[in-house]
């Protein structure tokens, strides 16, 4: 049953729900080839990535080393690029990413890493990739190398168009790639032009090979190099012809494939309501057609004629599909006092609620519900935001200048302390003239950059009539590091949720329920909350809470995982276009801008009025906008 499952993919593909999981699955991998060519006698050549990719990876690999004695002594290290021309010591070098995550932490030999340097004169880079290649040849091979996927198929930085039979080489890297790695460099013009990475050629002649992605932003290419042809616009597809490559992906990252996304084309499924729920939306979307208006024809021509069969007619199914779509619709997102709520997503008592609404960074709450906070608001609900990181880190430092220098003007108007608010002007002046790129900022400028985000927050919450009182600001210890590079989740972070939880006693929680990214501050941030509540699981008030789960800037949930949908008219999508423009220092360009050019507002309204066009093809109403959630249930309930 399982190869005829995987009939659609042409390489061996393992899925894991958890990215913990399956990194240490593949750090087992890797240490147990360590280990047999210590047994052998042999040393272990590795092809190593850098990046958020590898993070749990190499965690496992140092954890093994320190608690189970695996030794580093007979590895060989080769990684597969550098940005070119980037300092080892710059943070976004891999040459400084390896040392950190791994090689500090191993007992590796020196003597055997070997890592592309970033700081080469140009006429030394062409030799130095001959030798490169030679070195590599003279280890006996690479024997294992692991890959990452970028966003259009690239593996090492080879773009698109790249030869199959590429070796090391300096490459220029396009418009579409530097701006992907903008959000590292703190802003697309400091992202080198070029990159020397292995060829594809010198990939594919490792012995083995493992290429690991997460996340939904990698779910369209993956398809594409699972299931489509070898092409050289899809560099990863030629892994296609190698003779022992694996692929590991989380369950986000492989939606895309027929067997997650489209599984009743692939054989006989469990059905459930949410997996019926899904297929009638896409044969929706394949016909063209509203709920109310498939034929049992429809289901038989296009692989589900099991569903009809057993469920069926079609209009049996059409009609249940259709009510309970409609019942996800509600414009009481806390709950509508005095009504049959049988059917509502939210329960009408009691009214009005507690409400407390997490968000990661200090904008996220109104990019991704900031209609809901405003209905909430209006039908006088206790609303409380939790903003649980700083997300100073996201402020261009001129905006700490422009702040700075208002500062010594409203100190001369006010007769406040001049010299001293000159001082702290100068001195950031001083620092910003020989600042990095990801350099560290001075304490003085970091609480300057917060203080900015919590003024922004505080004013976008009075604009939706929530009192600054119910503005709660964390500052989870776990993100004050200073750089983008975070600490992992400790306890100081879950207790602050805690004591926060225990003197609201919320009715109604919301939260970025963006799980992917295994390093993502959205996803540390919701694993915080869940750990929170774990500790409160014997709380009376907890009993009674319910938790809902909104989607971050760059994804919107799948409408059939949907549990309540808030529709929004012209004049409240105009409202939270307002809320979300008082994150000046976001607006325009933010610091950290992915591959999306558009603004934060722009996104959020392309996305709700999409949401809104999805359910009118489906045959519901035709609104403006709506702002999707989904209900997160308790082992309990």
């Amino acid at each position: 049953m399982e190869n005829f499952e995987k009939r659609y993919e042409k390489v061996p593909v393992s899925i894991f729900s958890e990215v913990e999981v399956a990194s240490n699955l593949v750090a087992k991998q890797v240490a147990k080839l360590i280990q047999e060519k210590s047994q052998q006698n042999k040393m272990c050549v590795l092809g190593l990535i850098a990046g958020s990719t590898g993070v749990g990876v190499y965690e496992s690999l140092v954890k093994m080393h320190k608690e189970e004695g695996l030794s580093f002594k007979n590895v060989i290290a080769f990684n597969i690029n550098e940005y070119y021309p980037l300092n080892s010591d710059e943070l976004q070098s891999h040459y400084r990413y390896l040392h950190e995550y791994l090689f500090d932490e191993v007992d590796i030999l020196p003597e055997n890493i070997h890592l592309i340097p970033g700081d080469l004169d140009k006429d030394q880079i062409y030799t130095f990739c001959q030798n490169y290649e030679k070195m590599i040849e003279a280890a006996g091979g690479i024997d294992l190398q692991l890959l990452s996927l970028d966003g259009r198929g690239q593996i090492g930085a080879n773009e698109p168009g790249s030869m199959f039979v590429s070796r090391t080489h300096l490459i220029t890297l396009d418009y579409s790639t530097r701006m992907g790695a903008a959000s590292n460099f703190f802003g697309e013009e400091d992202v080198p032009d070029y990159c020397i990475t292995m060829g594809i050629g010198t990939i594919m002649s490792a012995k083995r090979i493992i290429l690991m992605a997460w996340g939904e932003g990698k779910a369209n290419i993956i398809k594409k190099v699972v299931e489509g042809s070898v092409t050289e616009m899809v560099p990863a597809s030629y892994l296609q012809k190698h003779p022992n490559a694996s692929f590991v992906f989380d369950e986000a990252s492989s939606s895309e494939l027929t067997r997650i996304k489209t599984p009743w084309l692939t054989g006989p499924v469990k059905w459930s309501e949410k997996l019926i729920r899904r297929a009638v939306f896409w044969l929706c979307a394949k016909m063209d057609k509203p709920i109310l208006k498939l034929t049992d024809r429809d289901y038989n021509d296009n692989g589900m004629g099991e569903l009809v069969s057993r469920f069926g007619p079609a209009n049996k199914i059409n009609i249940k599909v259709f009510n309970d779509l409609q019942h996800t619709i509600t414009g009481w997102p806390g709950g509508k006092p005095n009504a049959d709520d049988s059917t509502r997503p939210e329960r009408a008592n009691p009214f009005p609620k507690k409400c407390v609404v997490f968000s990661p960074h200090p904008d996220d709450d109104v990019i991704s519900m900031g209609g809901t906070l405003a209905r909430l608001s209006e039908h006088g609900h206790e609303v409380h935001v939790a903003y649980q990181v700083s997300g100073n880190i996201a402020v261009f430092d001129d905006e700490v200048t422009r702040f700075l220098d208002f500062v010594r003007d409203i100190s001369k108007t006010f007769g406040f302390d001049c010299e001293k608010a000159n001082k702290v002007f100068q001195e950031t002046q001083e620092f910003f003239k020989t600042k990095r790129s990801g350099q560290i900022d001075l304490p003085q400028i970091g609480a300057c950059k917060g203080a900015i985000r919590r003024g922004e927050a505080k004013s976008a919450c009075r604009y939706l009539g929530i009192p600054e009182s119910r503005s709660h600001f964390l500052d989870l210890p776990f993100y004050e590091t200073g750089a983008v590079k975070k600490k992992p989740i400790g306890e100081e972070d879950v207790n602050i949720i805690v004591k926060l939880l225990q003197e609201i006693k919320p009715h109604q929680i919301f939260a970025a329920g963006d799980l992917s990214d295994p390093h993502g501050t959205h996803r540390v941030c919701f694993m915080a909350i869940l750990e929170a509540l774990k500790q409160l699981k014997d709380e009376a008030w907890l009993k009674d809470c319910r938790l809902w789960l909104y989607r971050g800037a760059w994804q919107e949930w799948d409408v059939a995982e949907v549990d309540m949908a808030i529709p929004l008219s012209p004049e409240e999508s105009r409202i939270k276009r307002m809320a979300i423009y008082k994150h000046q220092s976001q607006k325009d360009r933010p610091l950290f801008p992915g591959t999306d050019p558009r603004e934060f507002w722009q996104r959020a309204e392309e996305r709700n009025n999409g949401t809104a066009v999805i359910y009118d093809k489906l045959g519901m109403a035709e609104y403006q906008a709506m702002e999707l959630f989904v209900r997160y249930h308790f082992e309990n309930e």
